[in-house]
């Protein structure tokens, strides 16, 4: 039997050895099944080889309201390409029999979980070794079914937190949540703004007290340089859209190549400060 930690505490355990390498997490997001399978399970498997500490896997979905250009062409290329939830989550199983100790979230929208099932996407998710989800579009208010399945099967519920998330709602935001609490750093969809250090850093603080959990900041983060001043503010870094991008334009290679840019920018930042 497998020692290996899964689902939270494999979220867990990974941002506590980064933090004891006085470093943030890398995350990776990726479309699933962009632009066709084999393509996207190529690129999937080389991420954490390129530094990837976290991987996020987009469950394409038709209508990706809080996804900006580039995630949306990913979506559709996917879906036209045939791929739904399910293949998605054979993606992640072929990928959790090679590697048992990478961090595997899936990312997505509530219409195709509700269709599914929150009992059976759960199943699902625990077979093919998916660590927990970002349930983008699914309010605290309205997850309850889903939280309970996940809280059972011992994977994390990953809520969101933005720059109007005030002091009020943050406690109904963290309740409930695991793994780690993802902050949108901008108002807005993904990949559109650029995001402004001084104030991620004062959201970072007060929802990192509030959840007692480590905060990942994603949106808007695309070059190294970006990647590195929010790494040395939060516990967790994430990059999508700039990634997808590379993988569009230039393929597995390019996006993998970028990965390892990124997340050496990302682990070394705060060395490089205090050097």
């Amino acid at each position: 039997m497998s020692t290996q930690p899964i689902g939270a505490a494999r979220l867990a355990a990974r941002f506590t050895e980064r933090k004891a390498q006085n470093e943030a997490a890398f995350i990776a997001y990726i479309m699933g099944g962009d632009p066709d399978v084999k393509s996207a399970q190529k690129l999937l498997d080389g991420l954490p080889g390129a530094g990837a500490d976290i991987i996020e896997l987009g469950l394409p979905f038709t209508d990706p309201m809080a996804d900006g250009s580039a995630i949306q062409a990913a979506a559709l290329r996917a879906l036209n390409a045939g791929i739904r939830t399910r293949d998605v989550l054979a993606m992640a199983a072929k990928f959790r029999k090679k590697d048992q100790q990478t961090p595997l979230i899936v990312m997505g929208y509530y219409n195709p979980v509700h269709h599914m099932g929150c009992e059976a996407f759960t199943d699902a998710c625990v077979e093919s070794g998916v660590d927990g989800a970002i349930i983008v579009d699914l309010p605290p208010e309205e997850d309850a079914p889903l939280r309970a399945a996940f809280d059972k099967a011992g994977l994390a519920l990953i809520r969101l937190a933005t720059p109007t998330t005030d002091d009020q709602r943050l406690p109904t935001v963290v309740a409930g949540t695991s793994g780690f609490v993802y902050y949108v750093s901008v108002a807005g969809i993904t990949g559109a703004l650029v995001p402004e250090t001084d104030p991620v850093e004062k959201a970072v603080k007060r929802i990192r007290t509030a959840s007692g959990l480590p905060v990942a900041v994603g949106f808007g983060i695309k070059t190294e340089d970006k990647a590195a001043q929010i790494a040395r503010i939060a516990d967790g870094v994430v990059v999508g859209s700039a990634i997808v991008d590379a993988m569009a334009q230039n393929g597995v290679e390019a996006a993998l190549k970028l990965t390892h840019s990124l997340s050496e920018a990302v682990h070394k930042a705060r060395s490089e400060r205090t050097s």
